[in-house]
């Protein structure tokens, strides 16, 4: 790819996060994302079918490694159960408190219909991202520390409560008071590591 190339593709890329974290992912049009990148909006199409499919390769290029890196900051997969979960949910809330786009593309990735076709294109398969944290549940489920569920249910129990915490708090920000502080997230996922305990 030739380097105007490269830069119209950069722009495009985080001027769309710019509009979603600012503007909300529902006010994404290409139309508006080719007149804010100066382009045409046949430059767009080039490169993107439509806006379904950037925004499922803005989650997986622009959001996915960067979560799980800021993720597994200072985790280890053979953690105390409870210290392992807050760290994750600690690491998460920071993230995503600072990346409000990533949050909204999570929020579209675990919906959208194409995200398994992005992952089957681009060859990602369960346990590229996030390895880590399948060895650590997998680590407590040999150990009898935790119930013998799926890993896609572990998943679920463990980490759905975090993304709809983090509705509450981005709800939040536009009322008087936050009610989603780092003492309430820790205090929900006590509870949560309660349900998971053998």
């Amino acid at each position: 790819m030739r380097p105007k190339n490269l830069e119209k593709e950069e722009a495009i890329r985080t001027i769309a996060l710019q509009i979603i974290a600012e503007e909300g992912l529902e006010n994404l049009t290409m139309q508006k994302l080719a007149k804010a990148a100066n382009i045409s909006p046949r430059t767009i199409y080039i490169k993107y079918d439509n806006k379904e499919d950037l925004l499922v390769k803005l989650f997986i290029e622009e959001v996915l490694s960067a979560y799980e890196q800021a993720v597994l900051k200072d985790f280890q997969f053979d953690m105390d159960f409870s210290e392992g979960i807050k760290k994750l949910w600690l690491n998460g809330f920071a993230y995503f408190k600072n990346n409000r786009h990533a949050f909204v593309l999570m929020q579209y990735g675990k919906s959208s219909p194409l995200l398994n076709k992005a992952y089957q294109q681009k060859s990602i398969k369960q346990g590229d991202f996030f390895g880590p944290i399948m060895r650590f549940l997998e680590h407590h489920v040999v150990a009898g520390t935790i119930r013998n569920f799926h890993h896609d249910i572990q998943r679920a129990l463990l980490f759905s409560p975090l993304i709809d915490l983090m509705s509450e708090y981005f709800d939040y920000q536009e009322r008087p008071e936050q009610i989603i502080t780092e003492e309430t997230l820790l205090q929900c996922c006590d509870a949560v590591i309660k349900g998971m305990l053998k």
